[in-house]
């Protein structure tokens, strides 16, 4: 930041200028634009008056006076020549993924085909750089790459993350239309979404799919994304479901236990009825 220093002046306090008195400044002094930085030393230190003189000087009323300053602060000024355009990797990446150009792996979805680039998926996943990178790579890469117990919806919206680092668009599971956001299609698109990203070590898109399930919690769905935490690690979302179940009634908890769902995810993982009952007791 950039300021300059136009002028000073010490007057006596307010409350104890005489009437009538002149309200030119006593001392003003203008100089150049200065930069005040950590680094710069040159604060006017040196230029301060002394105590004193301060004592001495009529400018000391009942041990008070006033100080004004006025300053003109202005944003450094601009390079306007060169103008750094905005990143578009992202841009060029997904074009890559669009047209497969260069692509030289072929994976086997249901029957379906998906072309990618091995070195840019190696890049963004831990398990694909094993597969493809690793020891037993030319057993797995010598045809196309079977996926199992995956919909090609969802291994397709998996590889468009790791090309452009975005949430997916939302499909149906199964199907080519677009889920309706805010219903069962989403949860079940974001389930299915989340247990990919799980498999195949993409956090970011993960935690991503945990964050909008957390928005999703409700009656018909807690029981049911608990189940999905336990075998998939996910702490937060777990944590989230527990809070949405703690302020419910008792005949609604009853209600919610009392379910299949929950039956099979207690199951699965019994520390959730332990952690729901310790936070129960905390409300109480």
């Amino acid at each position: 930041m950039v300021v300059s220093f136009f002028g000073l002046k010490l007057l006596p306090c307010a409350s104890c200028e005489p009437q009538g008195a002149s309200s030119a400044p006593t001392r003003i002094r203008a100089s150049k634009a200065r930069d005040f930085c950590e680094n710069n030393d040159g604060w006017g230190r040196s230029r301060f008056m002394t105590k004193e003189d301060l004592d001495k000087s009529e400018h000391l009323k009942d041990d008070c006076f006033a100080i004004r300053c006025d300053f003109i602060i202005a944003e450094a000024a601009a390079t306007a020549f060169i103008e750094v355009p905005p990143s578009n990797l992202c841009e060029h990446l997904n074009h890559l993924f669009a047209t497969k150009v260069g692509a030289d792996v072929m994976f086997e979805v249901s029957q379906e085909s998906f072309a990618a680039h091995r070195n840019i998926l190696a890049a963004r996943s831990t398990v694909f750089m094993a597969e493809l990178f690793g020891p037993m790579k030319e057993g797995i890469t010598a045809g196309a790459i079977q996926i199992q117990d995956m919909e090609p919806n969802v291994f397709n919206a998996l590889l468009g993350f790791i090309y452009t680092d975005l949430m997916p668009k939302m499909m149906k599971v199964g199907g080519e239309a677009e889920a309706e956001e805010g219903g069962t299609d989403e949860v079940t698109w974001l389930r299915h979404l989340l247990i990919a990203a799980d498999r195949f070590d993409l956090q970011r898109l993960k935690s991503m799919c945990e964050e909008r399930l957390s928005e999703h919690i409700d009656f018909s769905s807690v029981t049911a994304i608990l189940g999905l935490v336990a075998q998939h690690h996910c702490r937060g979302l777990k944590e989230a479901c527990l809070e949405f179940l703690k302020v419910q009634s008792a005949a609604i908890l009853e209600g919610v236990m009392a379910t299949s769902d929950w039956q099979r995810m207690s199951a699965t993982d019994p520390s959730v009825l332990n952690e729901l009952i310790a936070k129960l007791a905390l409300k109480a």
